[in-house]
């Protein structure tokens, strides 16, 4: 972003009397509107002009701006890449305002699942590779990540796909629905519920509603406010007709028979003291980022609101029919501490103004590339009229594409603001057993 752009971004926050408050200096300033609105130095570039396609003929002039894994993909004609037009991804005021409110009060405890000081907004700002808390500190940035507090997807669909013969194997709809308890920014009240026994920092529910051989399995997952703290998830299986609480080892087992574990749920649905974090530095990658309303959809099937799923393209409909475009990014490394945990590690690209696990490498036991996960997000404000006050980004779909077995699970997703507040009751095994019946 030019100066002007980034003195008019700052014009217009201060404007909401979000800044410039008489206890925050120039250099701070600076450095919180830098986190959310980072400078590009290759944002000029002809070669990442709107419109340019990227294949396998040309990848190798743009492979310094795509990670390892999209590359060989690219390469081996599995996909190509469209760019889109330069797009700024907004911060909902209260997240920002929270990140410079408490900027620097945040610290890590003795302990990598210890945090203290968190109120709201990013923990932490101005990643540094000679940090040796960078790692863990950019685990909790993900963690907390801004996303609304009370969100409903309304229509969630999983696909399951042999890549090999290009063939849809099966599709699964759903409900899903996310609570925060603790660190809320977008729904009063701010910034926790008035009521949480628990101790719970947020809340996740999914229904399914078709096949008819699973209706009504359901899924609940608790994440303790303590990192520390035992993670807890159960699940209503309707062909049992009762609740069973989920083991540890279990979340990294295929739910529902998808390529997706438990554990890769939000990029990462573990604890963060299970991981070993690594910081590797920044870069500008191409990421799958735009504006929902500006891509071609006219082959897909409107709902009832005109509202249109994003497509899915290349080799066996894997992947996401989506603009791409330059962002700053962080690459994070994880690897379990566990050494029975099926995986030796995650290789993360984030993208740096949201924080948003974009692309996700996973890699098998024996240190091989297993698994692509990818992403696709809009700008809030390109999106169904709902969202308008949303102020973030909305992941419409994603892709978890077993290139081993050459076999992929795709995910739409159409979510909202929770058109009624969304109730801590229904985020109990009581709920659990009183929607299986």
């Amino acid at each position: 972003m030019d100066s002007s752009m980034r003195s008019l971004l700052t014009a217009t926050l201060a404007l909401l009397g979000l800044i410039l408050t008489p206890y925050i200096n120039a250099e701070d300033l600076s450095a919180v509107t830098g986190e959310f609105a980072p400078v590009l130095e290759n944002a000029d570039n002809p070669l990442l002009a709107a419109g340019a396609t990227i294949s396998h003929e040309n990848v190798d002039q743009y492979a310094s701006w795509l990670d390892e894994a999209v590359v060989e993909s690219v390469r081996a004609k599995r996909f190509q890449i469209t760019l889109g037009p330069k797009l700024h991804f907004p911060t909902h005021p209260r997240y920002f305002k929270a990140t410079e409110d408490n900027l620097g009060a945040t610290k890590i405890g003795r302990e990598p699942g210890d945090l203290s000081d968190y109120i709201g907004g990013r923990p932490f700002t101005g990643l540094d590779t000679e940090d040796p808390q960078a790692g863990i500190k950019a685990a909790w940035n993900m963690r907390y990540v801004y996303a609304p507090d009370e969100t409903e997807t309304a229509r969630f669909i999983w696909r399951y796909r042999d890549m090999k013969k290009g063939k849809l194997e099966r599709t699964l709809t759903m409900y899903g629905a996310i609570l925060r308890y603790t660190h809320r920014h977008s729904h009063d009240p701010v910034p926790s519920l008035e009521t949480n026994p628990s101790n719970l920092f947020s809340a996740l529910y999914l229904r399914v509603s078709s096949p008819q051989d699973i209706r009504n399995t359901q899924l609940l997952i608790h994440r303790a406010e303590e990192d520390t703290e035992p993670e807890q998830a159960w699940m209503y299986l309707n062909t049992q007709r009762r609740v069973k609480r989920i083991g540890t080892g279990q979340k990294t087992d295929a739910f529902l028979g998808s390529d997706i574990m438990i554990e890769d749920f939000l990029g990462y649905n573990g604890r963060i003291v299970d991981m070993e974090w690594t910081y590797l530095g920044s870069e500008e990658l191409l990421l799958p980022m735009y504006a929902h309303n500006q891509l071609d959809l006219a082959q897909q099937e409107p709902d009832k609101d005109g509202y249109r799923d994003i497509a899915f393209a290349g080799k066996g409909s894997c992947f996401p029919n989506v603009t791409w475009q330059l962002r700053k990014v962080h690459r994070l490394e994880a690897v379990p501490k566990d050494p029975s945990h099926p995986l030796s590690r995650r290789h993360y690209v984030i993208d740096a103004a949201t924080f948003s696990p974009m692309l996700t490498r996973i890699y098998d036991r024996t240190g091989e590339l297993w698994k692509l996960g990818i992403s696709s997000v809009s700008h809030s404000g390109f999106h169904s009229p709902e969202n308008e006050l949303w102020q973030g980004v909305i992941t419409d779909g994603v892709s978890m594409i077993d290139l081993q077995a050459e076999h992929c699970t795709t995910l739409t997703l159409k979510s909202r603001l929770a058109e009624k507040p969304l109730r801590p009751k229904s985020f109990t095994t009581s709920y659990l057993r009183q929607m299986g019946r």
